[in-house]
């Protein structure tokens, strides 16, 4: 079943554009901006919070999220977006969130760390490497940011929720909290094996997944928190795991569960 919703999601991620009015809201823009790891140019959405502007001093805490297409605005996704600017305008959370559009055909190689024998992939180093050395000190240069990795969120779903596992393995002097939603860990069992390599874990991480997405997603994801127990103490609740009775893969479970994640993860 997740192999099926595996290509629905990556079909209609790679056919963006529809016919309906924009809803991202005003504190939402884009911008692009090159990146050499790639060999692309990348576009850029972000979301500065309530009050930006009217302070020159006040600096905030970072969310870099993946396939920004589907996050703000109904106009640029398929199937339905995760009105991430309109929660965060609710909650008047004091956070920029930094949205990176997916490749298209080449999402697949972006957000995946190991190849899959049938699907391919294997690029997310050079993905990775364009957020850590390009962009993160773009943003830091021209918004006020706090840039600890305590203050330094990567957040994502599906393939999304993979990667952003594998960047807070590789970069954890950078990104010091996650999001991960449905993560794919199928796609590779080479993402357990990498883990057990790592000596220790100190990133707080919201998971997240519904018992309807597929036979193996909550057991794949009780298999990677059973890992992380071997890493660090319990004791430390660095990691909460909210499974959605019912919950399928798709936006509205992710929508549902970002604001949640978003107050856990301590915004």
């Amino acid at each position: 079943m997740i192999r099926g919703l595996f290509f629905f999601i990556f079909l209609w991620m790679s056919n963006i554009g529809n016919a309906q009015e924009s809803t991202a809201s005003k504190n939402v823009s884009t911008f692009t901006i090159e990146a050499p790891q790639l060999k692309t140019t990348k576009k850029i959405w972000i979301y500065l919070p309530e009050g930006y502007s009217a302070s020159a001093k006040k600096k905030y805490n970072v969310i870099y999220m993946h396939d920004a297409q589907n996050l703000f605005d109904a106009k640029t996704s398929f199937v339905g977006e995760w009105n991430v600017d309109e929660k965060l305008d609710s909650l008047r959370a004091p956070v920029i969130v930094v949205g990176i559009e997916h490749g298209n055909d080449k999402r697949i190689d972006e957000l995946t760390p190991f190849k899959n024998e049938k699907y391919g992939g294997g690029n997310a180093d050079n993905y990775l490497e364009f957020i850590v050395k390009t962009l993160k000190p773009y943003i830091d240069k021209n918004y006020r940011t706090k840039t600890k990795a305590k203050n330094t969120t990567i957040m994502g779903s599906s393939l999304g929720g993979l990667v952003s596992y594998y960047a807070i393995l590789k970069y954890p002097e950078v990104f010091g909290k996650a999001g991960v939603f449905s993560p794919s860990f199928w796609f590779s069992k080479d993402i357990y094996t990498y883990a057990e390599k790592i000596p220790k874990i100190k990133t707080k991480i919201y998971f997240l997944c519904g018992d309807k997405e597929s036979d193996d997603m909550v057991k794949d994801l009780s298999k990677m928190e059973r890992l992380l127990d071997t890493k660090r103490c319990y004791c430390l609740h660095l990691n909460k795991t909210k499974i959605v009775k019912g919950g399928e893969h798709n936006e509205k479970l992710w929508r549902d569960g970002f604001v949640k994640a978003v107050l856990w993860l301590g915004y």
